[in-house]
């Protein structure tokens, strides 16, 4: 079905495709309400709280993406002697790449590693814990890396 003919199709339904019932249908019926201009008919409510999630999913990625990037940069400080058998270099790197498309859709997501860094490094380091096997006093207590070394493609930290 030609682009059109959909939007022919969803200019007759109603606003009461209902969310709840058929959500992919409602995304569908609710943008073509908009794009006529029909924004009395407009389930704001939920529009406003799918926009929010959609800001929510994005920082749960970076954050993500960040502690994962945190645990392999310890793992490949900690334990140089394991660099060559791993795939830490590329886990880092694409760690690093996905998050610079995360942050050039979303420049203020940058903000993270400066506002949350203990609490990302504290997940890490949790996560480095259970892959590792080594316990958490072979950590560092507080992150080592700075928010520019952690997205820097040049850094690899000196082993221990």
């Amino acid at each position: 079905m030609a682009v059109k003919e959909q939007r022919a199709e969803l200019s007759n339904v109603s606003a009461d495709a209902g969310y709840d019932a058929d959500f992919f249908q409602w995304t569908q019926t609710t943008a073509e309400m908009i794009r006529q201009g029909r924004l009395a008919e407009v389930d704001l409510e939920h529009v406003a709280e799918e926009i929010e999630d959609m800001g929510k999913r994005d920082r749960r990625e970076a954050r993500s993406r960040f502690s994962v990037l945190i645990m392999h940069l310890l793992k490949w400080q900690l334990q140089p002697e394991r660099r060559e058998r791993s795939t830490w270099r590329a886990t880092i790197k694409e760690q690093r790449k996905q998050l610079r498309l995360v942050l050039a859709d979303s420049p203020s997501l940058g903000r993270i590693p400066r506002e949350e860094l203990p609490a990302l490094f504290r997940s890490a380091v949790e996560d480095a814990v259970e892959e590792t096997g080594l316990s958490a006093d072979h950590f560092p207590s507080s992150c080592p890396y700075s928010a520019e070394q952690i997205l820097a493609s040049n850094f690899f930290p000196e082993g221990r």
